[in-house]
């Protein structure tokens, strides 16, 4: 069941990152499972040069807003202007209207100018001055956020967190990984000469097959049991939404793909459940929420039931 296609894209990102292997697995899940991905994260930890090695080895189209206070909806999504020479209006598209956007940053907007992307995260489109326009496929969007300085930010709504599929942090490196990093950029830019592995038609394929796989219905009812014990938790006021029962069901499925497997097991929704779930839920704790979320999802997971099946077996 392995996908070379699959293997070639990471190891082409892992000429430019050096390990993070469970985040590039993770990325991908996302991609395929046509979701989006908050990262959170201090500055310097090789987000945007992530982005950028994926885009480059799915030749895709790519585009980074930085976000700050002063920033406009239209300064994303594009504005119309007349243009004296024609005596017409014009669309001057915005970066939206790319493949991957990295949105940098993005609490340091304005609400506003925040809730201009949900519209294109949950519909592929945006509406400018009355006229709807389709975004390309794929659209996906990758934000960061810094988990340690708040002064001047605006932290997401809920509406504009449960737009993400995932929340993620890739951490700091190790010592030998920092020392590989130290070695691999010391001459030039690995990113420079990276090349395409995979086309846009490529993709298209490998998000219909990891929709392809399959799911037993004893993983099924523990999917949804696990998400039902978000709304019971005593330090939980509100639960994981429909919206994130199935996206974590799309997440396991694409996430078994990427691991060579036709087939979920019990090991691909514990390992998905905190980065598709804990952003989702509402704490009676606000201090440390984002920590506070995983800690909630990884006991429920030692509490919910899972029975034992041949996960592979097709009724």
């Amino acid at each position: 069941m392995n996908d070379q296609r699959i293997q070639n894209i990471k190891q082409n990102i892992s000429k430019v990152i050096v390990g993070r292997e469970d985040t590039i697995d993770l990325l991908l899940t996302a991609l395929l499972s046509h979701g989006h991905v908050l990262l959170e994260d201090v500055p310097g930890t090789g987000k945007t040069m992530l982005a950028k090695a994926m885009s480059k080895s799915m030749d895709l189209a790519f585009s980074r807003v930085q976000f700050t206070p002063d920033l406009l909806p239209s300064d994303i999504t594009g504005l119309n202007y007349f243009d004296q020479k024609e005596s017409c209006f014009i669309l001057r598209k915005g970066p939206v209207f790319t493949h991957i956007l990295l949105a940098d940053e993005i609490n340091r907007a304005t609400p506003r100018t925040q809730s201009s992307l949900l519209e294109a995260m949950e519909e592929r489109q945006v509406t400018i001055d009355g006229d709807t326009y389709m975004l390309k496929h794929p659209f996906f969007v990758i934000a960061t956020q810094n988990p340690v300085e708040t002064a001047g930010t605006y932290p997401l709504p809920e509406a504009q967190l449960d737009r993400f599929l995932m929340q993620l942090s890739m951490g700091y490196p190790d010592k030998q990984e920092e020392l590989a990093i130290l070695d691999r950029f010391d001459s030039e830019n690995p990113l420079d000469a990276l090349t395409p592995v995979c086309t846009s038609d490529d993709l298209a394929e490998l998000k219909q097959a990891a929709q392809e796989i399959y799911v037993h219905p004893v993983l099924k009812d523990y999917l949804v049991d696990l998400v039902d014990a978000t709304r019971h938790d005593s330090q939980i006021i509100n639960g994981v939404s429909p919206r994130g029962s199935l996206a974590l069901f799309r997440a396991v499925k694409a996430y078994a793909f990427i691991k060579g497997r036709d087939f979920v097991v019990p090991e691909d929704i514990k390992t998905l459940a905190g980065p598709v779930l804990a952003h989702r839920l509402t704490c009676v704790r606000t201090f440390g929420l984002s920590s506070q979320g995983r800690q909630i999802i990884e006991r429920l997971l030692s509490t919910v039931a899972l029975p034992t099946e041949d996960w592979g077996k097709h009724l």
